[in-house]
């Protein structure tokens, strides 16, 4: 594979000319990407430099995929404005289990070295850590953005999180990695294991960040801890479904992260309707984890719901009889189907004309729901998205 190939799409290449030299020169380079198990699914934010460690991984490197379960109970800060939610050690290892289901529909699992930062940080001492300390200065910390920010705003900092990017950077160290890949958000980071091993010695890591995908709000990066995310374990309608729900902006950018599209095929895209480029966008992030056919399906689904008003063939079913409310009412039953945030929700959608009972506009939620003798069941669609189907 030609190195403009593995460096192509990096937003920041640190180390560039030595990498260049070590790739020209035909050795088999150690490259790092770490994940923290802080929720249980990978996110297509992560997409984007699993596609880049792959990409690698097929040019016959070393590719190691570090589970950082050990960082997961501290909670990396990059990009914080707040404290990160403390997490047990069983929330994170029930995570990890996870993951390399998720990550190995991408990677090679063959070809895949997995580590656990816990190897070493859990046999590490007090003196160790504190050993550790030495190799930063606070006024270095407040040089990263969110840390500095958080100072100024006077938020607090913990010293955990203060230790996160030495901890990470040690994990260079262990590891003996020729290269470490990440987000953008990850500079800071991954500068530390740059320092921490030329502080030893060490040959230094090249350090390669990819762009932040923008989430499917348009506006924060995608981030399971802002729920504006598509997960690798999603099924093949949400996926596509959320992807169809981008922006005609920020879906370019997706073309271009996750699919690797260059820039002259995405001006070619551009020719077409922005709708139907779109599908073509969401049948294809969809192919990436089911098979073509099911991604194909996908895309006719959702052209014969949303394109044309029909009903989908498939949708969540329940029994009226089984629900056991105490009233009937088109609120309590929406309500109990779990599928929205709360009643208020349900009467904000029945107000602004959202749902439809068999295709006719509801505008009170307190009506009670029946069935005609020869009618055996009925469908509420709340929004665009939303269709259920009501049984006796």
């Amino acid at each position: 594979m030609e190195i403009n190939t593995l460096l192509s799409g990096s937003e920041t290449i640190i180390g560039r000319e030595e990498l260049i030299e070590k790739i020209s020169s035909g050795v088999k380079l150690k490259v790092k990407f770490g994940v923290d198990p802080t929720r249980p699914d990978l996110t297509f934010g992560h997409l984007v430099v699993f596609n880049k460690l792959k990409q690698f991984q097929d040019a016959g490197h070393d590719t190691i995929l570090l589970i950082g379960d050990y960082t997961a109970r501290i909670g990396d800060p990059s990009g914080r404005s707040d404290l990160r939610p403390e997490l047990t050690a069983s929330e994170v290892d029930e995570n990890a289990e996870t993951y390399l289901d998720q990550a190995f529909k991408i990677l090679d699992s063959s070809k895949t070295t997995v580590r656990r930062n816990s190897e070493w940080f859990s046999k590490m001492t007090f003196a160790d850590a504190l050993n550790l300390t030495r190799k930063m200065t606070v006024a270095q910390m407040l040089e990263r953005d969110d840390f500095s920010k958080r100072f100024k705003a006077n938020q607090p900092i913990s010293m955990v999180e203060f230790m996160y990017p030495l901890i990470q950077g040690y994990d260079s160290v262990i590891l003996e990695s020729d290269i470490e890949i990440g987000g953008s958000d990850q500079l800071f980071n991954m500068l530390v294991g740059r320092n921490l091993q030329k502080d030893i010695g060490m040959n230094t890591q090249a350090v390669l960040t990819m762009p932040l995908l923008v989430g499917l709000d348009g506006v924060r990066k995608m981030s399971k801890s802002y729920d504006n995310y598509i997960a690798f374990n999603d099924s093949a309608k949400d996926i596509f479904g959320k992807a169809m729900s981008l922006s005609d902006e920020a879906m370019w950018e997706y073309f271009q992260l996750l699919l690797n599209y260059p820039d002259t095929q995405i001006e070619e895209m551009k020719q077409l309707h922005p709708m139907d480029a779109k599908k073509a966008l969401a049948e294809s992030l969809t192919s990436l984890f089911f098979e073509d056919t099911v991604a194909k399906k996908e895309r006719e689904e959702f052209s014969k719901v949303f394109s044309k008003g029909k009903v989908p063939e498939e949708m969540p079913t329940f029994s009226l009889s089984s629900l056991s409310l105490d009233k009937e009412s088109l609120l309590n039953v929406l309500a109990s189907t779990e599928k929205f945030g709360s009643k208020g929700e349900i009467r904000r959608l029945v107000k602004q004309g959202a749902i439809k009972l068999d295709n006719i506009r509801v505008d009170d939620p307190e009506m009670e729901l029946g069935f005609e003798p020869e009618q055996n069941d009925m469908v509420i669609k709340a929004g665009k998205k939303i269709f259920i189907r009501i049984e006796k």
